[in-house]
């Protein structure tokens, strides 16, 4: 995974946007998002991601394929596929189809991947903003996730990306 988030936990406000996160972004600064995606075979979102991206054209993720987990329905877009995979049945599928690694975003979408014991690196920025209220990163869980923390970077913005390894 791989996500922004304010320092009171949130990853969007209370009606899903982002514009927070944009406003608060210094101009040139580079938190690693093309060293990850130049990492990532495939892309995994919940459907609130992708609702908030679909009108991009193309997506930004080069010839990647992107799997879209929702029970609604959605209309067709070359190279995505809409699903409702359990996160342990996506993993098998990946792997019969090559994908070694997935980036996984979108809160609920990550928080079951945690849950399910499925997700090993993650990149939280931390966005120096408290938003009182909106998406949390994490839904509660009754899982235990211990991780070891890999590097700590500040940016100029104030922002500060903490990553971290799933121990094991």
């Amino acid at each position: 995974m791989f996500v922004a988030a304010t320092l009171d936990g949130y990853i969007a406000d209370v009606g899903g946007s982002l514009d927070w996160l944009h406003a608060a972004a210094a101009e040139g600064e580079d938190f690693g998002y093309d060293e990850l995606m130049a990492t990532v075979d495939a892309l995994a979102m919940g459907r609130g991601t992708y609702d908030y991206i679909e009108h991009l054209e193309p997506l930004p993720f080069g010839d990647r394929p992107v799997y879209v987990f929702t029970h609604r329905d959605a209309a067709p877009r070359d190279g995505v596929t809409f699903w409702a995979a359990a996160p342990v049945d996506a993993v098998r599928e990946w792997s019969t189809r090559g994908h070694r690694r997935v980036y996984v975003d979108g809160g609920k979408l990550i928080s079951s991947f945690l849950d399910a014991g499925l997700i090993d690196d993650l990149t939280v920025t931390v966005v120096p903003l408290l938003l009182g209220e909106g998406t949390p990163l994490f839904s509660p869980s009754p899982r235990v996730t211990p991780l070891d923390l890999e590097s700590v970077r500040g940016y100029p913005s104030g922002m500060a990306q903490l990553r971290y390894r799933r121990r094991t």
